[in-house]
């Protein structure tokens, strides 16, 4: 049984992008920036669809093999990139959120994305994915921690006194 936490320390929080759906990095962008003005020390995993929340905006092909590159044009990564998963309506529903959140002055993805960084977010990219993908180094935003793999990940969560998987 593992010791009781001390009051003492700092509170971490551990979590999970996994999607690159609008609706799911936008609120996990959200809490992870509450979470660090609030003091939490902050961690979040980028794995699957969600590392390409990471990729720069610019960057439009990535991969080094057909079906990489392939994926790379169907599902366009960067944060000025996402779409709703959920009432997307043909990039309708997408317009609609983010007007939606501009005129109530929600920051957007790449606003908080910039934010984490600047609160001490640590952003974590997932090697596995990186290599499934054909993702490298450079295809990314900069400030990225190295790259870790699941295992690295299970045992940072473990210790979390908050882990999310959004």
């Amino acid at each position: 049984m593992a010791a009781p936490k001390s009051d003492d320390r700092q509170k971490t929080m551990a979590m999970v992008c996994w999607s690159s759906d609008l609706d799911r990095v936008w609120p996990t962008l959200i809490l992870a920036t509450t979470g660090a003005a609030s003091g939490l020390d902050v961690s979040i995993f980028f794995t699957f669809w969600g590392l390409r929340v990471l990729q720069k905006n610019e960057k439009r092909l990535t991969g080094t093999n057909l079906m990489q590159k392939g994926e790379s044009l169907m599902d366009r990564g960067g944060t000025d990139h996402l779409k709703l998963g959920k009432l997307h309506f043909g990039g309708a529903g997408t317009r609609m959120i983010k007007k939606l959140a501009d005129d109530y002055h929600v920051a957007s993805p790449t606003e908080l994305l910039s934010m984490a960084q600047d609160l001490g977010v640590r952003l974590y990219p997932c090697q596995m994915t990186m290599d499934l993908y054909g993702f490298e180094k450079d295809d990314f935003i900069g400030g990225l921690e190295p790259p870790m793999g699941a295992a690295s990940f299970i045992n940072m969560a473990a210790d979390a006194d908050i882990s999310l998987f959004i």
